[in-house]
């Protein structure tokens, strides 16, 4: 294995998920704000799912998002 290739290409992966996730739950929690289901001072629970058929590898990750 190519060890500087694969930290570049994880790297990638990793930067597409950040940014991607980032704008979808911008535009969801400006989205509930604005139809009210949201405040705009609320906590959100936040959950992942990495999953890589190839190894067996199905590793849920949580957190919470502060709004304020």
């Amino acid at each position: 294995m190519n060890e500087d290739k694969f930290n570049i290409e994880m790297r990638k992966f990793l930067k597409k998920v950040g940014i991607t996730s980032q704008r979808l739950i911008e535009q969801a929690v400006r989205d509930a704000i604005s139809n009210g289901t949201l405040k705009g001072n609320e906590q959100v629970d936040v959950s992942a799912t990495l999953e890589i058929k190839l190894l067996g590898i199905h590793e849920p990750i949580e957190g919470k998002i502060a709004l304020e």
